[in-house]
């Protein structure tokens, strides 16, 4: 049983956090439609409901405490969800709806475009894709699952590995033609992109040719659309999953230089919640998305 005094109206939520993020009573009552009078009031009787002042007041203006800027966080997650939960119910009435954290380029390239395939078989499944770098909490994010790549360490979640990762290092033909490779020690001086996020990478590589101790200078970049792209454009050799670097090999716009798909030092993971376990909607989207994986990693 909730306590009514612990579940502020709603109204009252909406006006606290509308202030809270512009800091004017003015710039919330104008985004809610509202008098400035009705959101000053919301606002103190959220405060006399919770038996705490959270603002200071000077003059005209309110200035938050340390609690209002703690309980603030935790309200617009809280509203955040809530708004999730209702587009998912307007987009999709059957309540089959998942939100998915996705890697930037493992979205646009590898699930994307086999992403119809499952909607299509599962009518009344909508699936919301978001991509994100960063780690987060699922007790702190609305979403129902996330696919990353590392260890099977995401915390207070349940993992299937989807495959591991092996690695292509790359370049373009002009590229190549200007600085022929033909032993791991060609490539010292030699501009190698990175990933910030692979630090280790071309460590992993190198090891890999049977050769350490090569120095690494070049470009980093934040994703591996971006080394793609300047790979094709000849700044350097570019080091990536192998699935990604397929198909600009394919057309001939890069080239693998010496031992191709070498083995990498992480895996790709699907990991969600205990509350999305053995949720309809989700065991069928990770059913086939491990079913997608065995077709194109047979060896997974």
């Amino acid at each position: 049983m909730r306590q009514r005094r612990f579940l502020p109206s709603l109204s009252q939520l909406i006006a606290f956090e509308a202030v809270m993020r512009h800091r004017s009573v003015t710039a919330a009552a104008d985004e809610l439609h509202l008098t400035q009078s009705t959101v000053s009031r919301l606002v103190a009787s959220l405060e006399r409901q919770l038996g705490r002042d959270l603002f200071l007041r000077q003059r005209r203006r309110l200035i938050p405490n340390a609690e209002a800027l703690v309980y603030g966080a935790s309200v617009t997650q809280a509203l955040d969800q809530i708004q999730r939960a209702s587009m998912a119910v307007v987009a999709n009435p059957g309540g089959g709806a998942l939100s998915l954290s996705v890697l930037p380029t493992f979205a646009t390239r590898w699930l994307a475009p086999r992403l119809g395939q499952f909607l299509a078989s599962n009518p009344g499944i909508s699936v919301n894709l978001s991509t994100k770098i960063q780690r987060f909490s699922f007790a702190s994010e609305a979403f129902d699952a996330v696919i990353y790549f590392g260890a099977e360490d995401w915390p207070e979640a349940h993992h299937v590995k989807l495959f591991d990762e092996r690695l292509t290092a790359c370049a373009s033909p002009d590229f190549l033609a200007r600085h022929p490779i033909a032993r791991a020690d060609d490539m010292a001086g030699l501009p190698m992109l990175q990933l910030e996020t692979r630090p280790f990478g071309w460590q992993a590589w190198f090891a890999a040719q049977g050769a350490t101790g090569v120095p690494v200078s070049g470009m980093v970049m934040d994703q591996f659309s971006m080394m793609i792209q300047a790979a094709i454009a000849g700044l350097g050799v570019a080091l990536l999953p192998s699935y990604l670097a397929r198909p600009e090999i394919a057309d001939g716009r890069l080239a693998p230089t010496l031992r191709a798909e070498v083995p990498g030092d992480g895996a790709y993971w699907l990991a969600w919640p205990d509350r999305r376990q053995g949720d309809p909607a989700f065991t069928r989207f990770r059913t086939w998305l491990e079913a997608e994986v065995a077709r194109d990693h047979p060896h997974a």
